[in-house]
């Protein structure tokens, strides 16, 4: 399992293609792994690029962290791996909150990015967000799981099930994720959004309850195309084959 150190704790990465010209990092979502690109989606881009994955802090198999979920700090770690593995500058796309990590890092460090891809980015302003972490139970990941990567259940069995509820619990209710993410509330106000430099690449599911944002991302960032794909706010893991194309296709322009 490759292993590096970013502020002081074990963050764990994957990366295909090693030997491409360019790369291409790839940051999931809330309570999320980098398996949500590792199966399908990386293995697209790394036809053309080298493709690097890592679990975020409190994540997958990454060490545990307590505080430090704000923007801020998750742009910084991605910034601090950038160093590590001596990536002087890549195309970066984020799924949901690793959308808004991205966004933020290319906000914070705009020379270290070249072309930016956001999927299912949320507003942090929308309530329903906060509301879902509040609301999560057992059985709400269960259904998850049932609707979107069974293979969880048939490969894994209930053990690994019992794994990841007890990291979600451990993320929902022992560290400051939730009051750091409603620190964000009015991040999409920022001025500097509205001068992003790079061009940027909106994807959504033409049924998810975040289209709303992706349209006022649209609005905001000058250099951005927005894209509906069939699927809700999953549609990464609903439409891997779109999703790894659109983004090839993107970054190789």
């Amino acid at each position: 399992m490759p292993v590096i150190t970013i502020n002081g704790r074990a963050v764990h990465y994957q990366q295909l293609n090693e030997q491409a010209t360019d790369t291409v990092l790839l940051v999931h979502g809330m309570f999320s792994n980098l398996a949500v690109y590792y199966f399908h989606i990386a293995p697209i881009l790394a036809q053309h690029f080298r493709v690097v994955m890592y679990d975020m802090k409190g994540h997958g198999m990454s060490d545990r962290a307590e505080s430090g979920y704000h923007l801020e700090a998750m742009a910084a770690d991605m910034q601090a791996l950038m160093q590590v593995l001596r990536l002087p500058a890549v195309h970066l796309a984020g799924y949901s909150f690793g959308a808004l990590v991205a966004l933020k890092a290319a906000l914070e460090y705009p020379q270290r990015i070249r072309r930016l891809g956001l999927i299912e980015g949320p507003d942090p302003a929308d309530k329903r967000m906060l509301e879902g972490i509040a609301q999560y139970n057992r059985d709400m990941l269960l259904d998850y799981v049932e609707k979107n990567d069974s293979q969880v259940l048939t490969t894994g069995g209930r053990r690994r099930l019992e794994k990841m509820h007890r990291r979600f619990e451990y993320l929902f209710h022992e560290t400051t994720i939730r009051n750091d993410m409603e620190k964000e509330h009015a991040f999409f106000e920022d001025a500097a959004i509205r001068a992003l430099p790079h061009d940027t690449l909106l994807m959504y599911g033409r049924s998810s309850d975040c289209v709303g944002a992706g349209e006022l991302l649209h609005n905001r960032i000058s250099r951005s195309n927005l894209v509906l794909i069939e699927g809700d706010h999953t549609v990464p893991v609903q439409q891997p084959a779109v999703i790894g194309e659109r983004l090839t296709t993107f970054f190789n322009n």
